[in-house]
């Protein structure tokens, strides 16, 4: 308390000109109109701007829970598309209620963790068994492609065997002619933004900016975008050519995938178990 007495009376001058020029302030606005509507107006002002700062900020340490609400909301959308797809337009078509579940539906899921420098990279998203996953489901980003195929689940998350993986092979086909090919990777040293396609057969004309998109042989569903031929001159020696393709999809900027459940994928996979081994 001494020592509180002693700043005080150390600088007291300097606090009666406080108290001095906030009461003559205070004394000049309340008795002139045009000093009060000009305090008036700067104090809204500056109270206006602090809100609009607050604002801005509250917007964007929410923008992660926006970008979740909308990519389940994206996810919802593309089912209801492939559904629509999927209607053999031929038919008549008659909706009696909500049993008909489509083949298809997509489930989004944020990237936790990927890695694009390995021989074999791998995603880790924020999806697991209470979600539904399951092993092999197929992962595409939004608007950008395919993404490799789900490798391991626990109760509430997945990695995903990416694109970029030495043992993922997708069936593809071009566009415009509908020749079929598997679509992989390099290898630790290759391009993240660049694939090939492999068992073109010869005969195929294939050109320069052609579009990929998946086939529809693998769980993937077909017309998915995959990327555009960059180089057509890879020669394999036999019936069959190599094309190179620029991916659409950035694997070094992926922030949120949808994962594609098949409801038909265990059945077909049981079935196709039961076929004869290749000779």
């Amino acid at each position: 308390m001494r020592n509180l007495w002693i700043f005080i009376s150390r600088y007291n001058a300097f606090f009666f000109f406080i108290i001095f020029f906030t009461v003559g302030v205070v004394l000049t606005v309340r008795n002139n109109s045009y000093q009060r509507s000009v305090t008036i107006n700067s104090t809204n002002k500056v109270v206006g701007d602090v809100y609009n700062n607050l604002n801005v900020l509250k917007k964007y340490i929410n923008l992660g829970s926006v970008n979740d609400s909308l990519a389940v909301e994206n996810a919802k959308l593309k089912t209801e598309i492939l559904a629509l797809k999927n209607i053999d337009t031929a038919k008549d078509v008659v909706v009696k209620d909500t049993a008909g579940v489509p083949q298809y539906t997509y489930l989004s899921a944020r990237v936790i963790k990927n890695s694009i420098t390995n021989r074999n990279n791998f995603i880790t998203i924020n999806r697991g068994k209470a979600d539904g996953m399951e092993t092999n489901m197929p992962v595409i980003s939004p608007g950008r492609g395919v993404v490799g195929f789900v490798q391991d689940v626990s109760e509430h998350l997945a990695t995903v065997r990416s694109l970029l993986h030495k043992d993922t092979h997708i069936s593809v086909s071009l566009k415009r002619n509908n020749a079929v090919g598997s679509l992989v990777w390099g290898d630790r040293n290759s391009d993240y933004r660049k694939a090939y396609i492999k068992d073109i057969p010869n005969h195929f004309k294939v050109n320069l900016k052609d579009t990929v998109v998946t086939s529809g042989f693998s769980f993937f569903p077909s017309g998915i975008p995959v990327g555009t031929v960059s180089n057509t001159g890879i020669s394999t020696g036999d019936n069959f050519m190599t094309i190179e393709i620029n991916l659409f999809n950035d694997f070094s900027t992926l922030q949120y995938v949808y994962v594609i459940k098949n409801k038909l994928a265990k059945e077909q996979t049981e079935l196709e178990a039961k076929l004869p081994n290749e000779q």
